[in-house]
């Protein structure tokens, strides 16, 4: 496989493809009649805000593209969560800030609270899964219940998030851009992966195995099927983000996956 030097410019597009997804999916969420989840984005120079009422993970409260040129937005950005009752929490890239700005955000009441690493290949590669007793295929419009299932049961989520999961991932179905894969293993759902494609870059936003599939294989596969899919409809670079050295990050080293970059994630004390 052919391999790209890591330049400032594939840096940006890593970057950039995964404030489209995140763009795009809340913009979806927000669109639900009545935007029963609270959505709401900001930008502030090169960062977007993301927030939602109803659900405050971080990963739906979250800043992503700050730069240091961002400076003179950081107060504004911190009332924008603060007025909402919610503490701000920002994705720091570490080419794209420098002392100033880490420095502002230290005098401000915030920590670096974690590490998160995006991974990518390119260009994309052409790769075929073997025959076994592991099927995976696009799933239908009626099987997002099944599909909200195994992503909460995965994550640890209750049972009574399972139609809350259900809806604000079906209004992804139809939406340009947006593909979801379920594995069966003797037809039975066991494991889903997410993809979403924008400017010929694919994102691969999210993906789970049940609890009693793990250690199978499921998630290589699935990234396989992705980077395949990906390949098919010309995507040039292909993007994913996982815990640092985590059971995920040596899954996608395996299927010829490079760190791009390690960010951290600043959080408010």
């Amino acid at each position: 496989m052919e391999e790209q030097r890591l330049s400032d410019h594939l840096i940006a597009r890593i970057v950039q493809s995964e404030t489209d997804y995140m763009t795009d999916r809340m913009l979806a969420i927000q669109q639900r009649l009545g935007n029963p989840e609270g959505i709401e984005l900001r930008l502030a120079g090169n960062a977007t805000c993301y927030y939602s009422e109803t659900m405050p993970w971080s990963s739906f409260n979250t800043v992503k593209g700050l730069r240091s040129a961002d400076l003179e937005h950081l107060d504004s950005i911190i009332d924008f969560y603060q007025a909402r009752g919610r503490k701000a929490h920002f994705e720091i890239i570490p080419s794209l800030v420098d002392q100033s700005l880490l420095g502002a955000l230290t005098e401000r009441g915030f920590y670096q609270s974690g590490f998160h690493t995006s991974m990518y290949v390119t260009p994309v590669p052409h790769i075929f899964a073997d025959e076994d007793s592991l099927r995976i295929r696009m799933i239908e419009s009626d099987e997002f219940e099944s599909y909200a299932r195994i992503h909460c049961l995965s994550t640890g989520l209750s049972y009574d998030g399972i139609p809350h999961v259900a809806r604000n991932n079906k209004v992804l179905y139809d939406r340009p851009g947006w593909s979801f894969f379920i594995a069966t293993i003797d037809n039975e759902p066991a494991a889903v992966g997410v993809m979403h494609v924008s400017n010929l870059i694919a994102s691969f936003t999210f993906a789970a195995t049940l609890p009693d599939y793990r250690r199978r294989g499921l998630q290589s596969r699935l990234l396989r099927e992705r980077i395949h899919y990906a390949a098919q409809l010309g995507c040039e670079l292909a993007v994913a983000q996982c815990g640092f050295l985590s059971s995920s990050h040596r899954n996608m080293e395996k299927v010829g996956m490079r760190i791009g970059y390690v960010r951290a994630s600043w959080s408010q004390r």
